[in-house]
């Protein structure tokens, strides 16, 4: 009698942890392709990796990640790799160990690194003189995080904006959890600021 308690006990968290984590998949999958295109074959493309905080010099696995989402986001040696963020957790700027992994892994292409920022909305106003010259903008994050980058681009520059084009930062079954908890998170923030806004 045992076992079929015990697996009766056990099957509901599991059955709630893996719905969880399809929840996330769904989530992200939408927001990585929302409202944008693939890209036109032969435009220069930027691609704007955004930094996490960082405690050591060597790249902790959401850096890991960005990187290797935003390399196989270049589709050409013409594209360059725009690698954002400062130095908010440890003593060195995001950018420089982004740059550091992005070549420990043989990338030799083009990087231009912004090294001040210290939040998603700086990342994107300190990086607009660095997109200027791109005929695409692809913005490398988890899924959920470009896309609120995305929308400050939208709201700083539309001109820039209308370049966007969907990075390759969302594949099925990657970093599952982080999709889940920026799923989480995304919702719990839609909540708050409906709550804040109050009845109109």
């Amino acid at each position: 009698m045992r076992k079929p308690l015990l697996l009766t006990l056990t099957a509901g968290p599991v059955a709630a942890g893996i719905a969880f984590l399809l929840w996330g998949e769904i989530v992200s999958a939408h927001a990585s392709a929302r409202g944008l295109e693939r890209g036109r074959p032969g435009a220069r493309r930027a691609v704007l990796v955004l930094g996490y905080g960082n405690r050591g010099p060597r790249a902790n696995a959401v850096n890991r990640y960005r990187v290797r989402a935003g390399l196989r986001t270049r589709r050409s040696a013409d594209d360059v790799l725009i690698l954002s963020g400062g130095a908010v957790r440890g003593p060195e700027p995001e950018a420089r160990i982004l740059a550091r992994y992005a070549a420990d892994r043989g990338y030799r292409g083009r990087i231009l690194t912004e090294t001040e920022s210290r939040s998603t909305e700086e990342n994107i106003r300190n990086s607009l003189p660095l997109l200027e010259d791109a005929e695409e903008i692809a913005v490398v994050s988890n899924a959920l995080h470009a896309e609120r980058a995305r929308g400050l681009l939208h709201a700083m520059r539309p001109d820039l904006a209308a370049r966007l084009v969907r990075a390759d930062d969302y594949r099925f079954g990657e970093i599952p959890m982080i999709k889940a908890i920026a799923a989480a998170f995304a919702l719990l923030e839609r909540r708050r600021s409906r709550t804040n806004a109050g009845p109109r």
